[in-house]
């Protein structure tokens, strides 16, 4: 089969040229022309646009573009100079009208007129890197009206007058102020900027001066803030209503600068109505309005936080040391939580849970309660209180609520080795008078206290409940082994503690009645018999006792007394009188505890089952003691004298210190020790500045005794100076 043969078309020019009317480009433009001036006197409705769009389409393509374009600049700014004229003549209140009005004709002309001009638009503009139709409108629009000189500084200060009036109370055309500077806006940022926002907010600056400077002068804080959140809310409505968004943070940043970041120093501290005063006064709206507003200018939120920090920070150093405050620990330490509490609120429902401030209550707290170096045992007392007999009938969601509270001053210690000294005295009280309020509270407690600290802080504390449970069983066998001995005689409840565990108390023995003696051998031998390698110390200033009493008229009571008590009190079971002397010899109990029992016995109204002569407050050593047969109580049972946590005396206070500081010692060496055995060679302050890290959890150590505890160590030989650098330790392996 054979290829068919492959065909080559050519289009070739034409043979003769072809002459364009040498006329066409005036007469065509002159046809465009006129239909501009239709448009621009509202006659368009007789113009043919698809053949007006066809004339702009050849002029373009016969290269008349240049023309086309010209002449529609011409024509435009030519309508334009007489729509200024007409713009300038109106009056008043008409002159925005006239120009919104306008400006709207403009805009429907400036659409047909590109609609006509479309191909000019997408091709000659184009390539000839020219203004498009719809932009240049809006150039000439603004060069031959906005710039206008009669026009430009008249309709500026128009904007201005009415936003001055609306400032000042009066309703004005909202939509017409909308339309103008939508206007501004379309015809390009720089020109709203530069026309209108500038001047605007120059404008708005003085205002606000002048008006913050009569308010504060006239107003409280209270009433001047309402009146900045106003106006700060009446600026940022006008901008949604009328005012380019982007506006917003202008406006609203000169209305804080001017109304509060100018005035913030005066303002806190303005008499009778500052921070302070409201702060004193919960005034929760206030202080939200004033924390709202301060938040929005640079350091507002730091001053709030800075004269809150000055007030609290003095308000509690009168509470912590204030003497009528320090007189009862359990007042002292309430205070400090309802002060807690009463931040806390504040910090909540005005300060939005601002961390800043939640830091800073905490900084203050710690700060004042470690002025007073017995914060650590009035906690405990508080704590003491509470679960003695304070917390009797509250549910257990109460409990931890208290609980939580005295954990949360707790933290606030920087000496909480102190506080479990005290903790672990009161602890053994409650426990061995058997006052607790509960188990399960005094457990939660310990866990609390664990959680926080860790198990060493708390070991001891167990082991106290541990004794306390295992002494019951001691006591189950002990009875059961001596059942068919025991007879009628006086009943035994010991308690055996673990040495280690519990507080260390003065052994300070005293001579038990001869029926008491022999009951406690029996358990001396039964214990010892069942335990090896054991040895018990009897603690008769720990104990209590119950005794049966006949008074005259054979009247009886069951007293409730310490075992001191019961060994004078059963001296008078064969005597009627006896002298100070002769009961200190026959007891032998320390005299300091023996003038106690005597006054609690001789001196209470009420259970005074003593009698003394002369009769005084005091025990001097030549009073006489009497059994009263007179005694009588409404009670059948009568407690004398019962263990209860109190203040220490300052004796106490500086051997319980004394004991602190001594305990702290081996502390300190083991934190040195460990660091140095780590890192090998160190210099003096960073070694103090590492104890000081690895210890600040239980107590803030001072550095002269990390000095001292140095030297001790280089004494032993666990460090040695360097040779050449006397400040640089090393450690010896």
């Amino acid at each position: 089969m054979s290829a068919q043969k492959k065909r080559n078309f050519k289009i070739e020019a034409f043979k003769h040229r072809v002459e364009l009317d040498p006329n066409y480009a005036e007469r065509t433009w002159k046809v465009l022309e006129h239909a501009i001036h239709e448009i621009y006197n509202h006659n368009a409705s007789g113009l043919s646009f698809e053949e007006l769009y066809r004339n702009a389409y050849n002029m373009v393509l016969h290269k008349y573009g240049e023309k086309l374009y010209t002449g529609l600049v011409n024509t435009m700014t030519g309508h334009l100079k007489e729509i200024a004229r007409s713009i300038e003549a109106a009056q008043g209140d008409f002159f925005l009208e006239e120009l919104n009005v306008k400006w709207g004709d403009h805009n429907k002309a400036l659409q047909m007129i590109r609609d006509i001009l479309m191909y000019m638009d997408r091709t000659f503009v184009h390539s000839s890197h020219k203004t498009p139709v719809h932009e240049l409108g809006l150039n000439i629009w603004r060069d031959n009206i906005i710039h206008s000189s009669k026009i430009q500084t008249r309709l500026l200060d128009m904007l201005l007058d009415l936003i001055h009036r609306e400032r000042t109370g009066e309703v004005i055309n909202r939509g017409l102020m909308r339309n103008i500077t939508k206007m501004l806006m379309d015809l390009g940022s720089s020109v709203y900027q530069e026309d209108f926002e500038k001047p605007f907010l120059e404008v708005s600056a003085s205002f606000y001066s002048v008006e913050s400077q009569q308010l504060i002068e006239c107003c409280d804080c209270g009433e001047y803030l309402r009146k900045a959140e106003r106006r700060l809310s009446e600026e940022i409505e006008r901008v949604s209503h009328y005012l380019d968004v982007k506006s917003e943070v202008k406006i609203t940043s000169v209305v804080e600068g001017e109304m509060i970041a100018n005035h913030m120093q005066r303002l806190v501290h303005m008499e009778n109505s500052g921070l302070v005063s409201v702060l004193v006064d919960d005034k929760y709206e206030d202080l939200s309005r004033m924390y709202n507003l301060f938040r929005r200018v640079p350091n507002g939120l730091s001053t709030i936080k800075d004269v809150m920090n000055s007030h609290l920070r003095e308000t509690g150093k009168q509470l912590v040391s204030d003497p009528e405050k320090l007189k009862d620990p359990v007042d002292f330490v309430q205070n400090l939580l309802n002060e807690k509490d009463k931040y806390d609120k504040i910090i909540s429902k005005a300060f939005n849970n601002d961390k800043t401030f939640q830091n800073a209550l905490n900084s203050s707290f710690e700060y004042f309660i470690n002025l007073n170096n017995r914060s650590p045992e009035f906690i405990s007392l508080y704590v003491d209180d509470k679960l003695r007999k304070g917390l009797k009938g509250v549910s257990e969601e109460d409990v931890e609520v208290v609980l939580d509270k005295v954990m949360m001053l707790f933290r606030y210690l920087q000496e909480k080795d102190v506080f479990e000294k005290y903790y672990k005295q009161h602890l053994a009280k409650r426990l061995l008078s058997g006052k607790s309020v509960s188990d399960d509270t005094e457990r939660s407690m310990i866990v609390k206290l664990k959680t926080e600290c860790g198990y060493q802080f708390t070991s001891k504390l167990e082991g106290m409940f541990t004794d306390m449970k295992t002494s019951v069983d001691t006591m189950q066998g002990f009875y059961a082994s001596q059942y068919s001995e025991i007879g009628d005689g006086p009943t035994l409840a010991v308690q055996v503690l673990t040495t280690g565990s519990w507080p260390t108390q003065p052994n300070a023995p005293c001579n038990l009645p001869a029926e008491i003696h022999v009951i406690c051998e029996k358990f001396r031998t039964y214990y010892l018999g069942t335990h090896t390698g054991r040895r018990l110390t009897w603690q008769t200033n720990m104990g209590t006792a119950d005794i049966k009493a006949t008074f005259g008229m054979g009247q009886k009571h069951e007293l409730n007394v310490s075992t001191y008590q019961m060994c004078i009190l059963m001296l008078f079971n064969s005597v009627d009188r006896l002298t100070y002397g002769e009961i200190e010899q026959a007891t032998e109990i320390p005299p300091s505890d023996l003038k106690r029992c005597l006054q609690s016995l001789a001196c209470v109204k009420g259970k005074n089952v003593l009698r003394k002569e002369p009769m005084s407050k005091d025990i001097a050593e030549d009073d006489a003691f009497y059994f009263n047969d007179k005694f009588t109580s409404k009670f059948i049972k009568v407690k004398i004298g019962t263990v209860a946590a109190q203040k220490e005396s300052e004796p106490e206070k500086q051997e319980t210190r004394q004991r602190v500081e001594e305990d702290r010692k081996p502390q300190i060496e083991a934190a040195i020790v460990r660091i140095m055995k780590s890192r090998r060679v160190l210099d003096h302050n960073t070694i103090v500045t590492e104890v000081t890290s690895q210890l600040q959890s239980r107590f803030l150590p001072n550095p002269v005794v990390i000095k001292k505890r140095i030297e001790s160590l280089i004494e032993r030989e666990f460090l040695e100076r360097d040779k050449a650098d006397r400040k640089l330790y090393r450690y010896l392996a």
